[in-house]
């Protein structure tokens, strides 16, 4: 199941990435969709076959704009504190525990982070991430949960788990 997932799911990128269903664009990607099968099927994540399910598929529609959302609100926050002298900016690394159980669900948490202006995944340690923070207002690790991966995990929860 996994190779055959790993088959279609090569298969699909070359046909999105040359827009065409011609029989040599076709023939082409089935040829490299094997090769890359071939080789690559022991790094394609366990348990794949479960992102077909439409549950999910919907769930991460959600997470799109609601990414989106709190990644312009950040965007808007680090430029008010940049042009803004008098705004604090009190960087520093804090911990948070996830709840998440799956590498791949916390991979995407740990990007969302990342792409949030003002805070930056440093390290996942089993279930604890280390994110810099550009102004860290508590030292409460409920809030500090809430504000930095309570946004992100419950439909990340819903899309990987």
């Amino acid at each position: 199941m996994k190779a055959a997932m790993c088959f279609v799911v090569a298969l699909a990128v070359w046909l999105l990435l040359f827009w065409s269903l011609h029989w040599t664009v076709v023939l082409g990607g089935v040829l490299a969709a094997a090769l890359v099968t071939a080789l690559l099927v022991h790094r394609f994540p366990a348990g794949a076959a479960k992102m077909l399910n439409p549950r999910r598929w919907f769930f991460a529609a959600i997470y799109l704009p609601y990414f989106l959302y709190y990644c312009v609100k950040a965007n808007l926050d680090v430029a008010i504190r940049v042009l803004h002298p008098d705004l604090p900016i009190r960087p520093g690394i804090v911990k948070v525990r996830t709840h998440l159980s799956s590498s791949m669900a916390k991979t995407f948490l740990a990007n969302s982070i990342t792409l949030t202006p003002g805070t930056l995944t440093i390290d996942i340690d089993g279930q604890e991430l280390y994110v810099h923070w550009i102004n860290i207002h508590t030292q409460d690790p409920q809030r500090r949960y809430a504000e930095i991966v309570g946004r992100f995990e419950p439909l990340l929860r819903r899309i990987f788990e």
